[in-house]
């Protein structure tokens, strides 16, 4: 039976020359869907097998041994974000951290709530509750501009007094467009208003500086370019949330019981320290735990920075390619470099979707683009060969 510490079934990450053969993936693909779902790591596959055969003696993983395997994974994420394990918590969804912050940010009637036009639902959906209940109202950047994205945002903001709250990615999920939130963020502060943070689909590849952005809250989802499992989530906390903070949700983990774990009537023990408080109940289960300990480990010894550099590659490599070929018209300026979009013509989207099913291109067809999203598992011939088979106009 497989030993319950998970120290003895993680495997040491591989290091960057391995890169293209550290992924689970058929032969006969070429998965460009990160942002979707980060392809599977052999090691997380591993080490999931393992975490499954021990859950047939639960009572073989000490308490202590837990909770240990959960601070470890702590201190991984944090290292990604700020480098700080007590501002960060774990949540099940990047929509319970929203909701979080939501939930503790101010918002008074005829505020405003600043987000990106096509905004992912789970960083839409919340604010129209939160405005709804306050009297608030939305205010969506547009996104369909031909111009800066940042620009928008950045007029958005000054035209906006009543703003309250802004809530930004970092990299626009549909195709990429990268925010600059240097310039947001000082822009966000200068109007006296609260910033969060979705890095979904950027925290692995682009590194935050929380420093220089000083951020409410800001969320992302581990299934995606953290390359662990789904219903894993992390959310980081400014300090001031961590003490005064209320979580969404109660239940004994978020709260410091001492050994006596005694819960009286009169008074609910102190929350524990730092962002635990919005640590959610149910997710710190042995099996995700596991899988997110494997991947959190090889983003950090491969760096979020040279992963940014050798997607980048590849990305440029494909705009390059498109414009040769006299499609540079299909390509998306301003592009993340790990997720771009390949918007053809209309009348062409149905043959471009065909060719790429053909390959065996796995990547996402939504609202007339293309998203194209590799990680390390593709490599530069792959990504010729896919190019090479384009239709053309």
């Amino acid at each position: 039976m497989s030993s319950p510490f998970l120290s003895s079934t993680l495997p040491a990450p591989l290091d960057w020359t391995q890169r293209h053969h550290a992924f689970a993936l058929p032969a006969e693909v070429t998965y460009l869907d990160a942002a979707s779902r980060g392809p599977l790591l052999r090691a997380v596959q591993a080490v999931a097998h393992h975490a499954v055969d021990a859950m047939a003696a639960p009572w073989r993983l000490p308490f202590d041994a837990w909770v240990q395997q959960i601070e470890q994974l702590r201190v991984l994420a944090a290292a990604l974000l700020d480098g700080d394990a007590e501002a960060v918590a774990m949540v099940p969804s990047a929509a319970h951290g929203l909701a979080t912050a939501a939930r503790n940010l101010p918002l008074e009637h005829g505020d405003a709530v600043l987000v990106l036009e096509g905004q992912f639902p789970s960083n839409l959906l919340i604010w129209q509750r939160r405005c709804a209940e306050a009297g608030a109202h939305l205010v969506a950047v547009p996104t369909s501009t031909d111009g800066s994205v940042t620009d928008a945002v950045l007029q958005t903001i000054a035209d906006t007094p009543a703003l309250r709250i802004a809530s930004l990615p970092h990299a626009y999920w549909l195709d990429g467009r990268v925010l600059d939130l240097n310039r947001i963020s000082a822009a966000v502060h200068a109007s006296g208003a609260a910033l969060v943070l979705d890095l979904s689909q950027s925290l692995g590849v682009l590194p935050p500086d929380l420093t220089c952005w000083q951020p409410d809250f800001v969320v992302s989802v581990g299934h995606k370019w953290l390359l662990g499992p789904m219903g894993l989530a992390w959310l980081w906390v400014a300090p001031q949330w961590r003490t005064a903070g209320v979580p969404i949700e109660e239940h004994w983990i978020g709260r410091d019981a001492g050994s006596s774990w005694e819960f009286p009537i009169a008074a609910a023990p102190l929350y524990r320290s730092g962002a635990r408080r919005f640590d959610a109940g149910g997710v710190a289960d042995p099996l995700r735990i596991a899988m997110a300990t494997a991947a959190l480990q090889q983003i950090n010894a491969w760096q979020p920075a040279p992963i940014a550099a050798a997607l980048g590659a590849l990305t440029t490599q494909w705009d390059t390619a498109l414009q040769a070929r006299g499609l540079g018209s299909w390509c998306t300026p301003g592009h993340a470099p790990h997720l771009t979009a390949l918007e053809p013509p209309a009348a062409a989207l149905d043959a471009v979707t065909t060719t790429l099913n053909t390959l065996g291109v796995i990547c996402t067809r939504r609202h007339g683009r293309l998203r194209i999203a590799p990680h390390l598992s593709v490599t530069d011939d792959a990504l010729s060969q896919v190019i090479a088979a384009l239709p053309g106009r």
